[in-house]
């Protein structure tokens, strides 16, 4: 896989998951808090995709459709 282009994105987390990050990057079990959420974001995002590998691209978009009609009532 080539080089992902990294974006700087804004969350906001509850101060107990912050000191979590924090201590495992003083522990050195990451180099950083951003390395540490990309893991747990990539490792969330395989095991999604793993439970939804029956999930077809039409049925996203009916999905995606569904939500915004909800969003615009």
């Amino acid at each position: 896989m080539g080089e992902s282009i990294i974006r700087i994105t804004t969350i906001n987390i509850p101060d107990q998951y912050l000191d979590c990050l924090e201590t495992l990057v003083n522990l050195g079990f990451y180099p950083s808090r951003s390395e540490a959420v990309r893991e747990a974001l990539k490792h969330f995002l395989s095991r999604e995709a793993e439970m939804n590998a029956d999930f077809q691209p039409d049925q996203f978009r009916d999905l995606k459709e569904h939500q915004l009609r909800s969003l615009l009532r």
